[in-house]
């Protein structure tokens, strides 16, 4: 059985819980104790730690969730429907492999339950194991990875928490249909790496775009099925991770507003945070992250591509040699642009689809202007 991977919560948490009011969030969520393991029927959203940190660069040898879980337990919900379980540790196994095997089969298993997992390792190699969870559900992956590096590493190089995404783009079977990075910082990559995104058809917000303007974040990771946060990528004076140094990335606002939006994305399966120091200044900062990821799933509207899109306005834009299909929920006044299927090539997509997109994109479109997203998605879609 997959859920025999996970161990319960530690006692100290359980204890902590118990002293806590009616009213806190830790009164609200089924616990993994030595006595009982929650009914998943009943739940939606389920928290796991992983306690490796081998694949990464982190100075702290151990992962310590316990500061984490009793910062969130602490918070109040807000008026939220959804059933929350704490189904406790994967615990670091024999080889960095070993934890890998036991996080795939845990997380496909809740996946295919159709619960959303919040991952709380740990190194961000992690990544890895969870895009392979997809693996059994036959399905194109759209990772969105919140971090300040590229993390392509070399192509040669061990499977690590700065390489996990070349072993995606290069190991069969090659399910990873788009790759977004949101605030990368240019002094943290080469510009071959720069270069190797564009040549690729992937995604990419510097730290200053995002931060001038964060709701262009918003489509983005309405087209994501996997979430992965890098805490390095938030400043140290608002993370307390003064281990890791960073003199510049999100702020403590911004990276709440990410995760928010990250929760109210229809499409978005599972999330993670990772490379954190296990400090008690940044188990405050994390627990809020997850706490807003939980807000934003409350707000889900169950639009495409769970909706039909019969329901929604569209608006035909004529271009010089080609013309632009939108759409326009009317419900949250969210917009999308159709990818047309193309039966002549052999077709990563099945069939039309439609591309999470701005108000902005329809507006350039009517000045004769493409979409950047729409023409990678299209190459992407024939290579």
């Amino acid at each position: 059985m997959e859920f025999d991977f996970l161990s319960p919560l530690e006692d100290e948490i359980l204890d902590f819980v118990k002293g806590l009011s009616s009213q806190h969030l830790g009164s609200k969520v089924v616990m993994h104790s030595s006595k009982e393991f929650p009914d998943l029927d009943k739940i939606n959203i389920a928290i796991i730690g992983v306690l490796e940190n081998r694949g990464g660069y982190n100075e702290v040898n151990d992962v310590d969730l316990i500061p984490i879980r009793k910062e969130l337990y602490s918070l109040f919900p807000g008026n939220w429907h959804a059933s929350i379980a704490d189904l406790g540790n994967i615990e670091s196994g024999n080889s960095v492999n070993d934890t890998y095997f036991a996080l795939k089969k845990v997380t496909a298993e809740l996946i295919k339950k159709k619960i959303i997992p919040i991952i709380i390792g740990g190194t961000q190699d992690l990544t890895y194991p969870l895009y392979r969870a997809y693996d059994e559900l036959e399905q194109m992956v759209n990772l969105v990875s919140i971090d300040n590096k590229f993390d392509f590493g070399k192509e040669a190089s061990e499977l690590s928490a700065t390489s996990y995404v070349t072993k995606m783009i290069v190991e069969e079977p090659n399910n990873l249909f788009n790759y977004s990075n949101i605030g990368f910082q240019t002094y943290y990559n080469s510009q071959e790496e720069i270069d190797l995104i564009e040549k690729l058809f992937f995604d990419a917000y510097r730290l200053g775009e995002i931060s001038n303007n964060i709701s262009i974040s918003e489509p983005v990771f309405r087209d994501a099925d996997i979430i992965s946060l890098d805490l390095t990528s938030v400043k140290s004076c608002d993370s307390g991770n003064f281990i890791t140094f960073t003199p510049n990335g999100f702020n403590g606002k911004e990276i709440c507003s990410l995760s928010r939006y990250a929760g109210i994305s229809d499409k978005v399966s599972l999330f993670g945070i990772f490379n954190h120091n296990s400090s008690k200044q940044e188990a405050v900062l994390i627990a809020q992250i997850v706490w807003y990821f939980i807000e934003g799933y409350h707000y889900r509207s169950n639009e495409y591509p769970f909706g039909s899109k019969e329901s929604y306005l569209k608006y035909i834009v004529p271009l010089e040699d080609e013309q632009l299909v939108f759409y326009k929920s009317d419900k949250t006044e969210r917009w999308w642009i159709e990818i047309p299927f193309i039966s002549s090539v052999n077709n990563k997509l099945k069939r039309n689809t439609l591309l999470p997109c701005s108000y902005d994109d329809y507006l350039g479109a009517t000045n004769q202007e493409i979409p950047e997203r729409w023409w990678k998605a299209q190459r992407k879609n024939i290579l």
